[in-house]
């Protein structure tokens, strides 16, 4: 290189080689050659091209291994990420790849485009705010790059201007200021799109192809040569190491490389040969299996060990350049397994089996431990039958202590479930049905061997309807409370306080009385009168109510035949959806346990995600329309059959033959089984309307 003239010095060209140390000289030089390497390594084909002779020795004796690279996170590190990850309120995405996308339609793959977009965007923004915290601006944005070249923009504007076709990758990337442009070593991670992601790899949990991994080589050593160019010495810091996503419509993956890039050979002449011998020699390369981070209907499953292996990266990633998180992830990952833990202690949940593998089978019990109307059973206590002590028969007469002097007689005793009702009549107005619920008065029991389901189950269901009354919730598909209070019993009541009992068997029992009366579920199967007409009626009115009580943040918590009633009136028939008496609330709140109908998420965690109540929903739709009922003898045996029925989709062929609109409902489901995402019920209450031929048109769900 010539010296630069003596009177150009001072105009501010570059000083000449005499001016500078040795050191500064090589930095110099360096940085020259490598930027024209940088502009000259635009060619990911020629690039791969070297590296298939290393590709090909990497391959040789890995017939019996399912990786050729090693993996970039250990899965105890991920156990602990994902337990940190609990609560973390992702957005929810809207524009989702199409399963079937395939490269051949532009318009889907512009769809797939914006998702990625979309995922991106998503992930980092939850990660920054709940690890970072929201009181700073988030550093980042989300663009794309068409071809090799340095200019970025959103993957909107590149589709409005046509050009898709040549839409390379889609990265993370540090905001710039106003007056500078985003460049390369901005970028922070680097998200591949492509069509074969997974259907080129070797097959299901298994690392995508050599053919992918080299085009995610190529401008992963891009971005760490920007970023070893860069006058930002935090940059700077970090060109060592850089993630690049790999996804298509379906799967995804990571990759890592790490490696000091100043260990290149710049040969501005052979720039490809010089990044493949960097790659052999001075790089550490980690690649994730490929697994499924989209569901059926496209949503982002968080859940998924592939997502979560996503979202590690884009979270090692953040730390690179923004530095350590305030919140650390082992704090947070603690926090969910104390909460386990009490969850555990809760409903005492206790190892009954000698563990196989390391894997228990819990037996559920529940015990008192707060203020709260708690739930206290022991499945080693025989049930007393309600109706043998209190001796409630067709005929009885029972009085409330609400004030109104209102006698209730018993018209029928409802005996198909563990909780007896009855079909009870004002005595002053005998035309009117209601459904009558009691529960057991405290003195009738050993109080060392109380069993307070009933007592619970009564005292709870009067507190939720009454919530809902006082908050003006009401809707056909409700229970309409009538009347509660407790019983009047015959004779002199001595009892000593309020709270108290008098030692009467009736004496402070609580009553509950709801309207309307019909005809249950359960009832409705053993006399085969549950068709698939009906079942389309009940998911319509079951998800009804389920979308007024979760508007209100109340979930039921004990789907089952026995809680949900047919009713008939005026000609026409609709499902209420009763047994409010397990709903939940708060936190703390513990779902009833059903190893038939119980979602996933409750019998493993002990309480319910958002989508548990639907969950159970489509077990009783697959059970009541003949789908074979398994012998489940623990909670474990009936996690295990759910694990196989959706794997193997048994529960959505069954669903399927009913009706294609339940069978996606299905499918929706299963997409969300333990995910906090609420359930969509409008678009699926609509799409059942449509099914059962109920004209919509300017009417709402009766809510006042």
């Amino acid at each position: 290189m010539e010296d630069t003239p003596p009177d150009q010095k001072s105009a501010g060209n570059h000083p000449d080689r005499s001016s500078l140390s040795s050191s500064s000289w090589a930095k110099a030089s360096s940085s020259s050659s490598r930027r024209e390497f940088l502009q000259k390594f635009v060619d990911n084909d020629l690039f791969t091209s070297n590296l298939e002779g290393w590709f090909s020795a990497l391959s040789d004796g890995t017939e019996f291994r399912k990786n050729v690279f090693d993996e970039p996170f250990d899965l105890t590190e991920l156990q602990q990420f994902d337990y940190a990850l609990e609560g973390i309120p992702f957005q929810q995405l809207i524009r989702m790849p199409n399963a079937l996308y395939a490269g051949s339609s532009n318009a889907v793959e512009a769809t797939a485009q914006l998702a990625i977009e979309d995922f991106l965007h998503a992930s980092v923004k939850g990660l920054w705010e709940t690890f970072w915290g929201d009181d700073a601006a988030m550093p980042f944005t989300v663009a794309c790059f068409h071809s090799t070249s340095s200019k970025f923009y959103p993957a909107e504007k590149i589709i409005a201007n046509g050009k898709l076709e040549g839409l390379c990758a889609t990265c993370i990337m540090l905001k710039s200021n106003k007056r500078s442009r985003p460049k390369w070593e901005h970028i922070v991670e680097l998200a591949l799109l492509r069509p074969d992601t997974g259907t080129l790899s070797a097959g299901i949990h298994q690392q995508p192809s050599l053919l992918i991994i080299g085009e995610a080589l190529f401008f992963a050593l891009r971005v760490l040569l920007a970023r070893s160019l860069s006058r930002s010495n935090t940059i700077l810091r970090n060109s060592n190491c850089v993630f690049v996503l790999l996804v298509d419509s379906q799967y995804g993956g990571v990759v890592k490389v790490e490696g000091d890039v100043n260990k290149m050979d710049f040969r501005a002449g052979d720039v490809y040969a010089s990044a493949a011998e960097w790659i052999k020699y001075h790089s550490k390369i980690s690649v994730s299996p490929v697994d499924k981070i989209w569901n059926k209907l496209g949503n982002a499953n968080w859940g998924d060990f592939a997502t979560l292996q996503l979202l590690h990266a884009t979270f090692q990633s953040i730390i690179q350049l923004c530095g350590v998180p305030k919140k650390k992830v082992e704090d947070m990952a603690n926090k969910h397994i104390t909460h386990l833990q009490s969850r555990r202690t809760e409903r005492q949940l206790v190892d009954t089996h000698t563990p196989v593998n390391g894997v228990g089978l819990f037996r559920f019990q529940q015990c008192a431990i707060s203020s709260e109307i708690v739930e206290v059973q022991d499945e080693t206590i025989k049930e007393t039958d309600s109706r043998e002590i209190l001796n409630l028969e067709k005929g009885s007469v029972i009085w409330l202590e609400d004030g109104s002097s209102q006698g209730y007689q018993i018209f029928e005793v409802l005996g198909t479930t563990s909780l007896p009702i009855y079909i009870a009549s004002p005595v002053e107005e005998p035309e009117k049905k209601f459904m009558l619920y009691v529960g057991y008065g405290l003195s009738q029991m050993d109080p060392a061997c109380e069993d307070m389901n009933l007592w619970y189950h009564v005292q709870r269901q009067t507190k939720i309807l009454n919530l809902m009354k006082e908050g003006g919730i009401s809707s056909k598909y409700f229970p309409e409370l009538i009347s509660s209070g407790r019983m009047v019993h015959p004779g002199e009541c001595n009892r000593p306080s309020s709270s108290g009992s008098c030692g009467h068997p009736w004496c402070g029992a609580p009553i509950l009385i709801t309207s309307p009366v019909g005809e249950s579920v359960s009832d409705m199967i053993s006399h085969g009168k549950f068709d698939s007409d009906e079942a389309l009626r009940c998911c319509h009115d079951c998800l009804s109510a389920l979308s007024i009580s979760a508007s209100v943040g109340i979930q039921h918590g004990d789907i089952h035949p026995d809680n949900i009633i047919h009713v008939t009136s005026d000609g026409k028939s609709l499902y209420v959806l009763i047994g409010w008496g397990h709903a939940i609330i708060e936190d703390r709140d513990c779902p009833s346990i059903n190893i038939y109908f119980s979602s996933t998420f409750a019998l493993q965690e002990a309480k319910l995600c958002a989508a548990s109540d639907a969950e159970s929903l489509i077990y009783l739709l697959y059970f009541a329309c003949g789908g074979e009922l398994p012998g489940l003898g623990s909670a474990e045996g009936a996690l295990q059959w759910r694990e196989m029925a959706w794997s193997r989709r048994i529960i959505q062929q069954k669903l399927g033959e009913i009706s294609a609109v339940l069978k996606a409902f299905g499918d929706y489901v299963d997409s969300l089984c333990g995910t906090p995402y609420p359930i969509d019920y409008e678009i699926w209450l609509r799409r059942l309307k449509r099914t059962i031929n109920e004209d919509d048109r300017g009417k709402q769900v009766d809510v006042s």
